[in-house]
């Protein structure tokens, strides 16, 4: 009866396993969190876990909506894309639930842009 050794040897292994993996985990989270810190990216989002929103950048929404980069970007505008482009992709027509999500997610990420700018626009007004 070989198998009382073998299984203190392996519980052993794997008891070994979990206490590294225990070490390891948490050293790597803290050096991932302060990578990110000095790559500019805010600390309490950088906490967040992968669970985290991340938010589309403007350049890649202006691309979803077919939107040029040099073109006078308005709220107006980009609700007559998202129409267009939302409709154009509807699951019903037969359209991909996928696109019509980047492109919820490129006009409300444009939408903040727009307000953005006005603020801006604003506060140059009142100085």
């Amino acid at each position: 009866m070989a198998l009382g050794p073998f299984a203190k040897i392996l519980a052993q292994g794997v008891l070994m396993g979990v206490t590294i993996l225990a070490r390891a985990i948490p050293a790597a989270y803290g050096a991932a969190l302060q990578n990110a810190k000095k790559g500019g990216v805010d600390a309490a989002k950088a906490g967040e876990g992968f669970m985290a929103r991340n938010k589309m950048a403007v350049d890649e929404a202006l691309m979803v909506l077919n939107i040029e980069k040099n073109e006078a970007v308005t709220a107006e505008l980009v609700q007559q894309q998202y129409d267009k482009y939302f409709e154009a992709n509807a699951v019903e027509k037969g359209g991909s639930f996928y696109l019509q999500s980047k492109i919820y997610r490129a006009k409300e990420q444009l939408d903040e842009f727009v307000k953005e700018q006005q603020r801006g626009k604003q506060k140059e007004t009142k100085q």
